[in-house]
C-alpha cells in the first residue's frame, strides 16, 4: 500500500479546493438544466432536492482532509469522475501506479 509521501500530501491540499470548484461548476450547470425541464415545477424542485442531497456527500464537494485519507479520496475523486490521471501528473510516480492498480481492479 501507498505511504503518503509529504510533497504528495501537500499537493493535494493545493489541488483539492480547484477540483471541487471545478466539480461544483458541472454541478450547478446540471442542476439548472434539471430545472429548466419541461415539468411541474414541484417535480423539479423535488428532483433537485434529491440530487442535490445525493452530491453534497460526493468526494467533488467533501472530503475528509486527513493525510491518512488522501488515498482513498484521490481514488474515490477518480472512480467519480471528478479528476482524471491527467490532474495528477504532478503528484509522485509512486502514488500513480498505486492509483492505477486500485482503478484497473474495479
Amino acid at each position: 500500500m501507498y505511504e503518503c509521501k509529504e510533497s504528495d500530501w501537500k499537493l493535494f491540499k493545493k489541488k483539492i479546493a480547484s477540483w471541487q470548484e471545478d466539480y461544483m461548476e458541472k454541478l450547478n450547470l446540471e442542476y439548472i438544466s434539471l430545472l429548466q425541464r419541461e415539468e411541474d415545477p414541484s417535480h423539479n424542485f423535488w428532483d433537485l432536492c434529491d440530487r442535490i442531497d445525493k452530491d453534497k456527500k460526493k468526494p467533488g464537494v467533501v472530503v475528509e482532509m486527513s493525510r491518512a485519507k488522501m488515498f482513498t479520496n484521490l481514488l474515490d475523486l477518480l472512480n467519480d469522475g471528478v479528476i482524471t490521471f491527467k490532474d495528477l501528473e504532478d503528484f509522485s510516480e509512486e502514488l500513480i501506479e498505486s492509483l492505477k492498480h486500485f482503478v484497473e481492479k474495479k
